[in-house]
């Protein structure tokens, strides 16, 4: 089985065709760390090399994204199944009062494609929300976004939840969104900032690399 051909179809944003490649090596008993690394993992790099370069945009990167789930959605059970573990644990959400979630979905696929495991909250989350999953999970990461300078203070209002609690220390928390900036990250003591998503996957997989 060519896996260049998987990750090509990946580029490609073909969904239906990658699930049935991901199926095809699996059958021929390749293997689903290679179908993942080699396959799936490989086609995001490039999407995101494209997309520094602004060879590609994000409806590009959106289809790739997509179709790469769609072949995750045929691995990880198997993936499971032979002990795979992921790299680690984050939650995502949109901050309350904001009902934008492309950025979310973006970085949540591409995060995911990266081997952690997530656990998206959608829109319009409260802090409290965030804290109770982000316990409940035991996540690594927390990520917020927001698009809108209004909803953006919520993020401040995020941490500052999981501060009254007395956990903040355990976990790391990186933001995003069109009006969010490495300034305002210092600003409201988030760890990171991310300003797309190839930014956040390069950031998450240091954090996580600190970790182990």
């Amino acid at each position: 089985m060519d896996l260049n051909q998987l990750s090509l179809t990946v580029q490609k944003g073909s969904t239906a065709k990658v699930k049935e490649l991901v199926s095809d090596a699996l059958a021929q008993n390749v293997s689903p760390t290679e179908i993942l690394n080699e396959g799936l993992i490989q086609a995001m790099a490039v999407v995101g090399e494209k997309f520094k370069n602004n060879e590609v945009y994000v409806p590009e990167m959106l289809m790739a994204a997509k179709a790469m789930n769609a072949g995750m959605q045929v691995l990880e059970p198997i993936l499971t199944a032979t002990g795979v573990k992921p790299i680690g644990k984050a939650v995502i959400g949109t901050v309350k009062g904001d009902l934008h979630d492309i950025g979310k979905n973006l970085v949540r696929m591409m995060l995911k494609g990266a081997g952690i495991e997530m656990y998206d909250l959608g829109i319009d989350v409260s802090a409290q929300a965030f804290l109770n999953k982000a316990k409940e999970v035991g996540a690594d990461m927390v990520c917020l976004s927001a698009l809108l300078t209004t909803t953006m203070p919520y993020m401040d209002s995020v941490i500052k939840e999981f501060e009254k609690d007395g956990v903040r220390s355990q976990f790391v928390f990186m933001i995003g969104g069109a009006p969010v900036s490495e300034t305002y990250a210092k600003t409201i003591k988030a760890d990171y900032y991310a300003e797309d998503a190839v930014v956040a996957v390069d950031v998450a997989k240091k954090i996580l690399a600190k970790k182990q």
